[in-house]
């Protein structure tokens, strides 16, 4: 490996919970332990733009609250009272500057929370700061920031992964002990494979984008980054749910998972070969030896057969730029924000290829093809998952590249989550989790992802195979 390293084996989120509760540590020092973090190792690593100049004032207050409550039910009405944690830039932050990665919005205070931020705040919890992201979120490798690329704490010469990759870098340094990412296929979890932490992305609709700067409506998902899985259980059950806010939601009330349920028995466990034929040797051999752990443990490995991955390049492509140009098409610098003018290069691709799909003459060609293909592939995805439970698979099919590969490529992002875009498309549930590293000493990510709403059935798994991997 020829970079340096930066990461460090940090405090999870429950390890926190609990020690709060005790009493052993003050919301004070754990919010200044991360802030000396964060001054030690952002300036290489790019991790964070924004530090929240209140967050020690809030943590404070936290500790007055712990100090005066003589209600045992503290800690269930706000379970993450005095903890602190990362939020990625595109999420709306009352007072705190939400940038997304532009220069469009540099200077850009929203004027309300996002639902996932109340949500948090609810919960007790301080943000810590806004961290780095793809302008736009356009991109898998946090490299088209407008504020410079995040640097992978695993080896600072190569990319963290994106778009959330300065959330999934924050966390695998111990520049924060979770964060909140989004994701419209892959951004999640391809960053959290990359920098060898957890991501998780609920089912489109299980969490609201209320105040999530748009992408692509019908694919963004807001969900946690944490360094195991209960920490990611932890922040589901606290972010998920509906809200009258957002339309799109799913109304009802979702399941509060239990990571001590046991699993099934029996559990079958699907495997596409066409999924291990796209990563590379080393990847699709550690995918291969985490499914010999699952069927040590009794769960059933069958052969799936799914439809080419890369055929999602092409309708991801197509459906994704066409969302692109509409819901930027607001950043004119009239009502916020600079001018269009200072868009970067990946958004004016997006735009104008988004522009020409949606155009007169085009629109059957390119739009709507793509939507029936789109419709195909959920049709795929729901005839497989009436012979398996969950399905398993590489989660991008390299470890981290170097910096500055994204630019050799235009299609870089596509071709990096070409095996998270298919379930992406279909709205279905996912999460990435470390299954071991290769010779370079880079983390290697393994996906699990399942039927619509089978958030419970995959968190349960993925927290029992990182138990049995240890």
């Amino acid at each position: 490996m020829s970079g340096k390293i930066l990461t460090e084996k940090g405090i999870s989120f429950i390890e926190w919970q609990k020690r709060i509760k005790k009493g052993k540590v003050s919301s004070q020092e754990i919010v200044q332990y991360y802030l000396k973090q964060i001054k030690k190792k952002n300036q290489q690593t790019n991790a964070f733009l924004t530090i929240n100049q209140k967050a020690l004032r809030e943590a404070q207050k936290a500790d007055r609250e712990i100090s005066k409550s003589k209600s045992a039910d503290l800690f269930l009405k706000k379970p993450l009272l005095g903890l602190p944690i990362a939020i990625k830039d595109n999420f709306c932050t009352q007072g705190l500057p939400t940038t997304a990665a532009s220069k469009i919005l540099e200077n850009y205070l929203p004027p309300y929370d996002a639902t996932v931020i109340q949500r948090l705040k609810k919960a007790g919890a301080i943000i810590l700061g806004k961290t780095n992201m793809d302008a736009w979120a356009h991109g898998s490798s946090t490299e088209t920031s407008d504020f410079g690329p995040t640097h992978n704490p695993y080896d600072l010469e190569r990319a963290p992964g994106g778009s959330s990759g300065g959330s999934a870098a924050a966390v695998a340094a111990a520049m924060a002990p979770a964060a909140i990412g989004s994701e419209t296929a892959g951004s999640i979890r391809q960053p959290a494979a990359w920098c060898g932490v957890v991501g998780f992305k609920p089912t489109y609709g299980r969490v609201s984008r209320y105040g999530l700067i748009a992408m692509a409506s019908s694919l963004d998902c807001p969900g946690p980054i944490t360094q195991n899985v209960k920490d990611a259980i932890l922040l589901y059950n606290i972010l998920s749910g509906p809200d009258p806010k957002d339309a799109t939601t799913i109304k009802e009330k979702p399941v509060l998972i239990n990571y001590k349920k046991p699993l099934p028995k029996n559990l079958k466990i699907g495997l596409s070969q066409k999924y291990l034929k796209l990563a590379n040797k080393e990847v699709a051999q550690k995918i291969l030896e985490a499914a010999k752990v699952l069927e040590k443990k009794g769960a059933k490995i069958r052969e799936v057969s799914l439809l080419d991955p890369k055929i999602s390049i092409a309708v991801y492509t197509i459906l994704q730029r066409a969302e692109v140009s509409s819901n930027l098409a607001r950043y004119d610098g009239l009502r916020y924000g600079r001018n269009r003018s200072y868009f970067g290069l990946e958004a004016k691709r997006r735009i104008m290829l988004g522009t020409f799909v949606l155009s007169a003459g085009y629109f059957d060609q390119y739009y709507l093809k793509a939507q029936k293909a789109r419709t195909k592939i959920i049709k795929d995805f729901k005839q497989a998952f009436k012979k398996v439970d969950l399905i398993i698979g590489p989660t991008s099919p390299t470890v981290a590249l170097k910096i500055g590969e994204w630019e050799k490529n235009p299609m870089f992002g596509e071709t990096q989550d070409v095996l998270v875009e298919p379930n992406s498309l279909a709205g279905l549930p996912g999460i990435s989790i470390n299954c071991g590293y290769n010779k370079e000493g880079l983390p290697v990510g393994l996906q699990i992802f399942g039927p619509q709403k089978s958030e419970e059935l995959i968190l349960r798994l993925a927290d029992q195979l990182e138990q049995w991997q240890k």
